[in-house]
């Protein structure tokens, strides 16, 4: 059964960052690591609250209902050939970093340095580098995980008002800040390019070099559960194989560590 807790909060991100466009001038001055107000690191496990058929299972050959794709992207779906694709060493096509979050499995998150997430995934063994500031380098060679950029999303913070309208004070005269209100990031934003052509689906249903993807990743604890969540949406724009953007959900529970921890390789036509 979905957790509504879970649903309501990856909604609730994606409007908010479609609202949203400019980071705060003063994060710019701080590491993205010391401006963060949550903390994305650790290990995480895949919840699978949605499409559990298309993300459980291989769905079968021309099962894309679900993906708007164009005429020529269902074509590319239609002569999928898990074979071909291992015979050509691309049996990672599913793994890439628009359908990485879909496929089952544990994350670790952490940061490589104070400006560069890092986020490893056991399913296919991938890892993807969120870069905040800048933006690719030119001629970037495209990946698997193609090139991602970050941002903390939020809102400036201001000061807490007393009942006349005015700053709070303490017995010295000194502003106060309210603690709610001092969230400098109220979310994680990352934007993919330059990626290698791979599948949004295992079942061979196609992105392109040209695909654009964003994702909004926020983290919440659940007072009916007390777990610790993290969930991201994704929205995939692809001119060449979609007629929209597409929109997916993928949730991940917190786990102590990582004692599960399981690296596989990636597959052609298996669930991970």
């Amino acid at each position: 059964m979905t957790n509504p807790m879970i649903g309501a909060r990856a909604n609730r991100v994606f409007f908010l960052a479609a609202a949203l466009s400019l980071v705060p001038a003063h994060l710019a001055a701080q590491t993205a690591r010391a401006a963060a107000a949550y903390d994305y690191t650790g290990y995480w496990v895949s919840e699978v609250t949605e499409k559990w058929r298309y993300r459980m299972l291989v769905p079968d050959k021309g099962d894309y209902v679900q993906v708007p794709l164009n005429p020529e992207g269902r074509k590319v779906a239609n002569a999928w050939d898990p074979a071909k694709d291992r015979a050509a060493g691309e049996a990672c096509k599913s793994y890439g970093a628009a359908g990485l979050l879909q496929v089952p499995g544990r994350l670790h998150i952490y940061w490589q340095d104070d400006n560069t997430l890092r986020m490893d995934t056991d399913s296919g063994t991938q890892t993807r580098l969120f870069h905040f500031g800048g933006s690719p380098p030119p001629n970037e060679t495209p990946t698997w995980q193609g090139y991602s950029v970050a941002q903390w999303g939020g809102t400036e913070p201001r000061d807490r008002r007393d009942g006349q309208g005015g700053p709070v004070q303490d017995s010295t005269g000194r502003q106060v800040i309210a603690r709610e209100q001092r969230k400098e990031a109220d979310y994680l934003k990352v934007v993919t390019t330059h990626m290698r052509p791979g599948y949004l689906q295992k079942n061979g249903v196609p992105y392109s070099g040209s695909a654009i993807v964003e994702e909004y990743f926020d983290t919440f604890s659940d007072p009916y559960t007390r777990n610790t969540w993290l969930a991201v949406t994704t929205v995939v724009t692809d001119p060449q194989y979609l007629v929209e953007p597409l929109i997916m959900h993928a949730h991940f529970k917190k786990i102590p560590d990582g004692s599960g921890w399981d690296p596989t390789p990636c597959s052609a036509n298996e669930p991970r």
